[in-house]
């Protein structure tokens, strides 16, 4: 007697080219069914070249014939695209845009957090820093001089992100040297993007934050372009010249041929208190300025973050403040607390009312 379950683990033991997972997280295999002596699957080979196939068919049936050496395998090599839809990162269940219409409002420090605000709810994350220009997650981390891993898939070369607290990051900057400047076009901009998505080894997750760089451009087109992105957070401060640049950020996600939701706004920098004057807030940036913003883009202001030395403190020693461990920390990671919890309710209700994004065809 055939057991599907262990045929299934069988099946567990290949792995997917592109994306580095078993063939059966990364959704390769379907129409699998066990008529006594008779195994037959579909395998999607739109991403295989000829070797491939022939490979990929060889190894599947191999690997169920060492659990049971008689049975008759039938692999279907199946690339209809209606049935068998060819997604980049087909494992990742939500692929969150962290954005600013410019620099200096915190946009990094918030994705840095949420990112691990959620890895300590129990979710599983990653995190791809996609500011090439200003690559700084390896700084905020605590990561400088670390390097990623290249492994060999089939023959081609794929990069392991680096496995921090739990939380796997990928950045250009574990690439170049610290104070090596990056000089490129927009092709190449666009290229590296790709690589970080399509050549990296991403494991199955909840939840993958890109950081994205300030503004609009080439990068913000090839992620749109490259990957179905589920919604974007706007980061903003409340003064009116980053309200304004940010409100020409949020709009490219609202184009008709785009069609990002956005999920919500963080304002940081909202007010500064005195630990001497506990009761007292000094809108050193202005007011409003992230309600303006969620006003405009009719959603939800996920939060209002303080200037917190601690969170300063986090960023520069590799520990973010939503982990907590001093009393700067653990006050900033209540208010990231907030935030997140009003982060999930409204990608529940955007989950709920919304079908899935699909990635943008744009004509350039």
């Amino acid at each position: 007697m055939v057991d599907t379950n262990k045929v299934v683990e069988a099946l567990r033991t290949i792995i997917d080219p592109g994306t580095g997972l078993d063939i059966i997280a990364a959704k390769l295999v379907s129409e699998l069914k066990v008529d006594g002596t008779k195994v037959s699957f579909a395998l999607n080979n739109s991403k295989l070249d000829d070797k491939l196939k022939s490979q990929m068919n060889f190894l599947c049936i191999s690997s169920i014939q060492q659990v049971y050496p008689d049975v008759d395998v039938h692999v279907h090599m199946h690339s209809d695209a209606q049935e068998l839809k060819d997604i980049a990162l087909p494992q990742v269940k939500n692929i969150i845009a962290v954005a600013s219409g410019k620099g200096g409002v915190g946009k990094s420090t918030m994705s840095v957090n949420l990112a691990y605000g959620l890895k300590e709810r129990g979710y599983a994350v990653g995190i791809l820093d996609a500011d090439l220009y200003g690559p700084s997650l390896p700084t905020m981390l605590g990561l400088q001089g670390s390097r990623p891993k290249v492994e060999n898939i089939y023959g081609k070369s794929k990069i392991r992100p680096i496995t921090h607290e739990g939380v796997h990051v990928i950045s250009l900057g574990f690439i170049i040297e610290p104070e090596q400047a990056v000089v490129l076009r927009g092709p190449r901009l666009g290229g590296i993007i790709k690589q970080f998505i399509n050549d990296c080894l991403w494991p199955e997750l909840d939840f993958l934050i890109i950081d994205l760089p300030p503004g609009t451009g080439d990068i913000q087109l090839t992620m749109v372009q490259t990957v179905p992105v589920s919604g974007a957070v706007m980061v903003t401060t409340p003064q009116e010249v980053a309200v304004v640049d940010a409100v020409k950020a949020m709009n490219m996600f609202r184009l008709p041929n785009v069609n990002v939701p956005i999920l919500g706004v963080i304002e940081n920098m909202s007010w500064f208190t005195p630990a001497e004057l506990p009761d007292n807030k000094y809108y050193l940036f202005g007011e409003g300025g992230g309600a303006r913003l969620a006003k405009e883009s009719a959603t939800s202001l996920l939060g209002q973050m303080p200037l917190i030395k601690g969170i300063r403190e986090g960023g520069d020693s590799g520990h973010p403040a939503v982990l907590g461990g001093d009393e700067a920390r653990d006050l900033a990671q209540q208010h990231f607390k907030k935030i997140i919890d009003k982060f999930l309710q409204q990608l529940v209700i955007r989950n709920e009312t919304r079908k899935a994004t699909e990635t943008v065809k744009i004509n350039t």
